[in-house]
């Protein structure tokens, strides 16, 4: 007997809908895991810095525990979430990511800074919840400028790389 016949391969646009939103899916997944590391760093250095050396400078604490967390993000997203995404020298995303990462902590740091300084809620609870809502907001934020701005993937003509397309998403890549 021979073998049947393999199913045609369909490259409708429901079928390029369904890569596109796995390929967000795993992103986002992936985002959050790595994100989920950099919070522990960043909160847990906010902690252990409201406590000691910047025991009356929750923005400079602030400050401080969000490029630590900064820093564990970048290895993480840069190598797991978006690395199929990169093509960019490393020098370029660096920047970009080091710029999209600037405006997310001015947004902690602002609220911080608010809560603090203008509401008066000088407790360290009070500096945490704050922290938190930043994170949030600043979170967001990356979500979005890291996908359309930092691992774009744009190829070398400037156009977004095949993989990204969503005209020529096909089925995903493992």
């Amino acid at each position: 007997m021979s073998e049947p016949p393999a199913p045609p391969v369909r490259t409708g646009l429901l079928d390029r809908l369904r890569a596109l939103l796995d390929t967000l899916y795993r992103e986002m997944l992936k985002f959050g895991i790595v994100g989920a590391v950099a919070f522990v760093v960043d909160m847990g250095s906010f902690n252990i810095l409201r406590h000691g050396v910047f025991a009356h400078k929750p923005t400079t604490a602030t400050i401080v525990s969000a490029i630590l967390g900064t820093a564990v993000a970048w290895i993480g997203n840069r190598t797991w979430t978006f690395r199929h995404r990169r093509n960019r020298p490393a020098h370029h995303e660096a920047a970009l990511f080091v710029g999209t990462n600037a405006i997310a902590m001015g947004m902690q740091v602002g609220i911080v800074a608010f809560t603090h300084y203008v509401l008066l809620l000088q407790t360290v609870s009070a500096d945490n919840v704050s922290k938190f809502a930043g994170i949030v907001l600043g979170t967001l934020f990356r979500f979005w400028a890291y996908r359309t701005f930092v691992f774009a993937g744009q190829g070398p003509s400037g156009t977004p790389s095949e993989e990204d397309s969503d005209l020529n998403a096909g089925p995903p890549r493992h």
